[in-house]
């Protein structure tokens, strides 16, 4: 039988969980599929396969499906039942490792080494949304729904909620997985994770318990507020001209990660706080909360230099009579929010890197490009992206 008509037999079986699972659902995380068995695949041949030959087909279709829309496939092959999760999350590399994002535990992770990833953000001004999508079409805005933020403002500060779900953008949410706050002026911005980046992590303003859509939360590992990155714009108090400058301060990433043979934390699960707290994450839950489900990789210590990203400098333009970067076509209308960081070594004001680790740009009203690459995750990029959009006072 070929790899072909496997996958046929197999959506035959089980071709409604993946329908299910995906069709007028863009914006949403995959459903938990596997709270009941179709009664057409316990009893069909899938249901008794030895786990030796149905590695080698879950491997087959894995290695098939390598871009979206058909890696939709391979989620809806770890939707199946719970002997199907556990051989594909071992199957499925991170996107370090491969480069592709497949699970939402992937938008945690550290993007590719060699190349970036390419992505663009949809602004509503109406309902002060939005959108992150993986670009699918060069030729077109079509993508794949992955992030959702909404900018929510306070009396001296604000704050953009950023979730896994476009249509429930809370901190009560299930699938709210951090914020980005800024100061009053808009100067300065803190990242924060609502899971701890560490075992030693500490929560900001720590509290024992919060509540997760009116039920109480374990307070053993809290879900709260874990800065992860700190980012500052410099004040403009002459008002010249020119492109803003700023500096991201990655404190749960070393600056030893961009050396060779340096490596970043990553996370491999979304630590369940509470059985129910995740209900939208089937892929991910575990029966207890062990310290296995945090990052991976050497986590900077106090004495530890922690990766410094600053803005690359642009070059002044005689002839069009402007500040120019390039931004390798991904960026087509001039405007102040355009940006490239790169690593810079000490504080900031050492030697900058060539490698472009996270690049953004203005192409239509409200559509901007954001490319990113390790060590930094697609969460990380999507706050310090919206960092650019929040009104800064004191900098234009």
């Amino acid at each position: 039988m070929s790899l072909k008509s496997m996958i046929q037999d197999m959506r035959g079986e089980f071709g409604s969980i993946s329908r299910k699972g995906f069709q007028s659902r863009s914006h949403r995380v995959v459903q938990d599929c596997t709270v009941t068995t179709p009664d057409a695949l316990r009893q069909s041949c899938w249901a008794n396969m030895p786990p030796e030959l149905l590695r080698d087909v879950l491997m087959r279709i894995e290695a098939s499906d390598s871009a979206w829309r058909p890696r939709k496939n391979v989620v809806a092959c770890a939707g199946v039942c719970r002997s199907w999760r556990e051989i594909m999350k071992e199957i499925v590399k991170t996107p370090e490792i491969c480069g592709k994002l497949t699970f939402p535990i992937s938008l945690k992770q550290p993007g590719p080494r060699d190349n970036l990833v390419q992505c663009f953000i949809r602004r509503n001004h109406s309902s002060q949304t939005y959108h992150l999508y993986l670009n699918l079409n060069e030729a077109s805005n079509d993508g794949k729904f992955l992030l959702a933020a909404r900018k929510c403002r306070r009396p001296t500060c604000t704050d953009y909620i950023i979730s896994l779900n476009a249509e429930d953008v809370s901190k009560g949410s299930s699938t709210y997985i951090g914020k980005l706050r800024s100061n009053f002026l808009g100067t300065k911005f803190t990242i924060y994770d609502a899971q701890p980046s560490n075992a030693g992590a500490k929560v900001s303003k720590c509290r024992s318990t919060r509540f997760v859509g009116m039920k109480q939360v374990s307070p053993r590992i809290p879900a709260g507020n874990y800065p992860v990155a700190h980012i500052s714009y410099e004040v403009n108090i002459l008002g010249s001209r020119g492109p803003r400058r700023m500096l991201c301060v990655m404190d749960a990433i070393p600056a030893s990660s961009i050396e060779p043979g340096g490596a970043a934390p990553t996370q491999t699960e979304f630590v369940p706080v509470n059985i129910d707290s995740f209900p939208s994450i089937p892929f991910f839950r575990s029966k207890s909360t062990r310290m296995d489900n945090f990052p991976s990789g050497p986590l900077p210590s106090p004495k530890d230099e922690v990766l410094n990203l600053k803005n690359k400098a642009p070059r002044w333009h005689e002839q069009l009579q402007c500040w120019c970067l390039n931004f390798n076509g991904r960026v087509t209308v001039a405007s102040v929010k355009n940006f490239q960081l790169v690593a810079s070594l000490g504080d900031g004001a050492g030697q900058e890197h060539e490698n472009v680790i996270l690049q953004f740009g203005k192409v239509g009203e409200d559509v901007f490009t954001m490319d990113y690459q390790y060590p930094i995750s697609a969460f990380q990029a999507f706050a310090i992206c919206l960092s650019s959009f929040d009104t800064k006072i004191a900098c234009e």
